[in-house]
């Protein structure tokens, strides 16, 4: 509902219709909400970018008031904490408790590691441990003689059910979230020479955040701008190459992503690849269409290229936000930024600000004066000077952290950069880092990730390979085959992508990641480590570059020459993939020709191989007058007193059936296999 008073009726004079997004920021309202009052209304609206007319903005205008005006005010009701009680007998160690938190029990110790407590997972469960884990994760562990277990797990069972009767929501965490709105991150991704830069220096100009008086902006791969009183974060990365960079490295640290494309050159090879990292990482993307203040600009042409790509613009009923602007004159770059700030408010983008600081590393650097410095963007928590912080590769208690204004600040809040000195060594991009308790933690931490990873970089790297998709298989998965496509011409490799994509089935599952003419590049390799994928090229070769990262990394590179060898090397595999056919297959027939009774073993039938073989081990059923009383294995199979592995037609022998005791002579003994049959992609409908 609306902080301000509203206006008085005037505000929508001398226009007809007002977009969703105009009203809720005329109303002070956020978009979300009011889309939710005009279904409630029934209004139909779409999206935030929908238009309404003035008379139905009148109406809403005048509802929000009287609801204002009599609805009384409610005061705000915190859920109280309950904290679950979690009884453990001695001698239970960490991995018990993990269990009955619904945790791995190695999430755990990593979870207790981020809290600041070195506790293994084989530990014995004692005081001190006890509390620890309470403390971290707002539970109340008690231990109970041995002897009370029974005790114990009834008195768990009457608790659990008493919490699920309160009307409180327990959650399993260190403490209660108090999540509050965080200024989005930005990358801006396009193709060489399309204005990345130029729209990147227009906004530092013109919206940077309020400087000290002779001050200069810090240049530290992150830079801040605010529109409309609220803050913007936008990422200074080379492009989508760090983007994926850092993607690799399970750094998840864009919120949405501005696709850059020229108006008058239109889309490019490096808009399309751009576009792929973007969707590989599922960022919402913004296009903005730049140099409309060219005599040459299309922006029109633009669109149609953006939507064959699968990019509809809004106002031809699709969900993509499409902006013209121009970055050298500044045209349209505040629709640009308050696209942006909406975007954000539909995602609704939050951290808990006294959660334990953690975010990731931007860039790093060994500088002569400062020593080893990050560039970190926080995620959760403040960060504070002194907070001891551990990296994957390094850690360090913080000296000093320098904003990008270039101040010294005690604090940063989430989404916010700075930078940070102190550190023991450079951390490399992309890294993630936490605070911990104390120094040894931290110290001890890194020795063991680096000896850990020593002994990764002796192995191969295990990466997406064909065999490892018969793996996932096994696990009763659906495997994914993703792939990376590049060749010589468009034409070819069209046409190869349609016929790849017919080989995928309802079982065995096959995606293009990206798609390129071209030579097979880093940036290829790079999206291909990021996404577990396999390079096939086509009359291509990888550059050096690129095949140094591949056999660093352990990425599979596929080079064909021909598009049936490719293809057969593809379907072989999805083939190989499919779930065989069982098949059941008769061995042979014997007829009972006498039934013995033998201490301890029971019923066992003298019988005579009338056709094929008996094989022990193998299934059986015995018929009775054309119909079968009995299926299950065959236990034992003997010829004179000797076990034997199988007998042929015309001989005879001894069997026993495994839990069957009442055999009879003239039955018919039949046994037979289930065997797996190849299935061909033929065979799946």
């Amino acid at each position: 509902m609306p902080t301000n008073d509203f206006p008085k009726g005037e505000w929508h004079l001398g226009k007809r219709k007002l977009r969703i997004y105009e009203l809720a920021k005329m109303l002070n309202i956020s978009s979300k909400d009011l889309l939710q009052i005009l279904q409630d209304l029934g209004v139909e609206a779409k999206s935030h970018m929908s238009s309404i007319d003035t008379d139905t903005a009148q109406i809403i205008e005048e509802t929000l008031r009287e609801e204002k005006e009599t609805k009384p005010s409610k005061p705000d009701v915190e859920a109280v904490a309950v904290k679950e009680a979690i009884e453990i007998k001695e001698g239970s160690t960490v991995e018990v408790i993990a269990n009955r938190l619904g945790k791995p029990a190695m999430t755990m110790v990593k979870e207790l590691i981020a809290a600041g407590f070195m506790v293994p997972a084989n530990a014995i469960v004692d005081e001190k441990i006890a509390n620890i884990i309470s403390e971290v994760y707002n539970v109340d562990v008690k231990i109970s003689p041995a002897d009370l277990e029974k005790d114990i797990e009834k008195d768990m069972e009457r608790k659990e059910e008493e919490i699920k009767a309160k009307p409180v929501e327990v959650a399993r965490q260190t403490k209660p979230r108090k999540l509050l709105p965080r200024p989005p991150i930005v990358t801006v991704m396009g193709h060489v020479d399309h204005g990345k830069t130029t729209l990147l220096d227009y906004i530092r100009e013109t919206n940077v955040t309020a400087r000290e008086a002779g001050g200069i902006t810090q240049h530290m791969g992150a830079s801040v701008v605010e529109h409309d009183g609220k803050k913007i974060v936008f990422l200074d990365t080379p492009g989508h190459e760090a983007f994926t960079s850092m993607r690799a490295r399970g750094a998840k640290v864009t919120d949405i992503v501005v696709l850059i494309v020229a108006a008058d050159d239109g889309v490019m090879p490096q808009t399309i690849e751009a576009l792929n990292h973007a969707r590989a990482a599922n960022t919402p993307i913004i296009v903005a269409i730049n140099k409309i203040d060219k005599p040459a600009a299309k922006p029109d042409r633009v669109r149609q290229q953006l939507a064959d790509l699968g990019l509809i613009p809004e106002n031809w009923g699709g969900d993509t936000i499409m902006v013209d602007i121009s970055a050298k004159t500044g045209q349209n770059v505040d629709q640009l930024l308050e696209m942006i700030l909406l975007v954000a408010e539909m995602h609704e983008l939050t951290a808990d600000y006294d959660a334990n600081p953690e975010g990731v590393v931007i860039e790093a650097e060994l500088d002569k004066g400062k020593g080893a410095v990050a560039t970190v963007i926080v995620q959760q928590g403040t960060l504070r000077r002194g907070d001891v912080l551990l990296f994957e590769t390094t850690w360090g208690r913080v000296r000093a952290m320098i904003d990008h204004l270039g101040r010294n600040v005690n604090e940063v809040t989430p989404s916010m950069p700075a930078e940070i000195l102190g550190l023991e060594d450079v951390p490399q991009p992309g890294e993630r880092f936490v605070k911990v308790e104390d120094e040894k933690i931290a110290r001890e931490a890194v020795e063991q990730y680096l000896e850990k990873k020593r002994h990764q970089e002796m192995q191969t790297a295990k990466r997406a390979s064909f065999e490892e998709l018969f793996e996932q298989m096994k696990k009763g998965e659906k495997p994914t085959l993703r792939l990376i496509l590049k060749s010589d011409v468009q034409g070819t490799l069209e046409a190869i992508k349609s016929s790849l994509l017919r080989l995928s089935v309802e079982e065995v599952g096959i995606e293009i990641i990206h798609e390129g003419v071209g030579g097979i590049t880093e940036s290829d390799t790079m999206l291909a480590d990021a996404s577990n994928a396999i390079i096939v090229g086509f009359n291509v070769r990888p550059d050096s570059n690129a095949r140094r990262l591949a056999e660093q990394k352990g990425i599979e590179i596929r080079l064909y020459r021909t598009i049936y060898d490719l293809l057969d090397d593809v379907k072989a595999a999805v083939e190989g993939m499919l779930a065989p056919r069982l098949k059941e297959q008769i061995l042979g027939e014997a007829e009972i020709r006498a039934v013995f009774k033998v201490p301890k073993v029971g019923q066992v039938a003298g019988c005579y191989v009338r056709e094929g073989i008996i094989r022990r081990n193998a299934k059986a059923r015995v018929i009775r007058d054309g119909i079968v009383v009995w299926e299950g294995p065959l236990l034992s199979l003997k010829r004179f007193k000797d076990d034997v592995r199988e007998v042929s037609a015309g001989y005879e022998c001894g069997i026993g059936l495994a839990g069957f005791q009442d055999l009879k002579e003239g039955d018919i003994l039949e046994a037979y296999e289930i065997v797996e049959e190849k299935r061909h992609l033929s065979d799946v409908s």
